[in-house]
């Protein structure tokens, strides 16, 4: 089988820390994946690698059939989209919101003398549309909301038309509203059969989409806990052993929550 993602023992070490460890993982075609995880677990490394900007100390990594160190990653790299934290800061304030995003086309933050055709313009324009900022073309950046921005950043992340599309925590900073606007989009994104395999990092359950089908779980110090159907590896069990807190899952209307499962106090119910 030809594995979108396929990682084998995947281990990256800096000094004596073990940021993952010996990290298997394998993704497919049409699968909505979200990699969940406490700080220090290694998310934000694992999509370095699955987006071909870092490579492993050990293992071996396999992205859209190449495997990172026998492929130039710059040809490989137009192939999956990627939007994170690291890559929005590198954007210009002074930006216009449309060239944020057509110059994706050639893999470059902020316009300098690069010409673009009509077809690029074009599917700037409809990326901005379906995420509905396109009235927004004309500002720049730095004058947008958090929740525009990070509506902008994943319309930039799609313009190469990418087969792997990775976004690593796009709901951070958001407020609530901003945050179900997020998720709302990215719900219509998961739905969509055009859609590139999403690949969708949070520290939060409350922020996953419906339409995502299957989870990676990492524990402390880059370990898998579990991974495989969202609803499998999605339990009390797994996810109190990831965070090392006793929770209590719970699913409705579509969405995910998490909670402490607190003890019963002296005196509970009395009035």
């Amino acid at each position: 089988m030809s594995w979108v993602l396929d990682l084998q023992g995947v281990t990256v070490r800096r000094g004596t820390t073990t940021i993952l460890d010996a990290l298997d993982w394998q993704v497919e075609e049409g699968e909505r994946w979200i990699v969940l995880g406490p700080n220090g677990a290694g998310k934000t490394t694992l999509m370095q690698i699955a987006s071909t900007r870092m490579h492993p100390t050990s293992g071996t990594a396999q992205i859209l059939g190449e495997t990172l160190g026998k492929v130039d990653v710059f040809e490989l790299r137009p192939r999956v989209g990627l939007a994170s934290a690291a890559l929005a800061e590198q954007i210009p304030a002074g930006e216009l919101v449309r060239d944020v995003v057509v110059t994706a086309a050639y893999g470059v933050t902020g316009r300098w003398n690069e010409q673009y055709e009509d077809l690029d313009v074009a599917r700037a324009a409809q990326l901005l549309r379906a995420f509905q900022v396109d009235t927004l073309a004309e500002r720049t950046y730095g004058t947008l909301s958090e929740g525009e921005r990070k509506r902008v950043q994943i319309a930039r992340a799609l313009m190469t038309d990418p087969e792997l599309l990775i976004l690593d925590e796009p709901g951070a900073g958001l407020d609530l509203g901003g945050r179900e606007e997020l998720v709302g989009a990215l719900s219509e994104l998961a739905d969509d059969p055009a859609s590139p395999v999403l690949v969708l990092v949070t520290h939060h359950v409350e922020e996953i989409p419906p339409g995502f089908t299957h989870m990676l779980l990492l524990g402390p110090h880059g370990k898998v806990q579990a991974a495989g159907k969202l609803e499998d590896v999605l339990t009390s069990e797994n996810l109190s052993a990831a965070f090392g807190v006793n929770l209590l899952v719970a699913h409705g209307g579509g969405r995910w929550l998490a909670r402490a499962a607190r003890p019963a106090t002296a005196g509970a119910g009395r009035h």
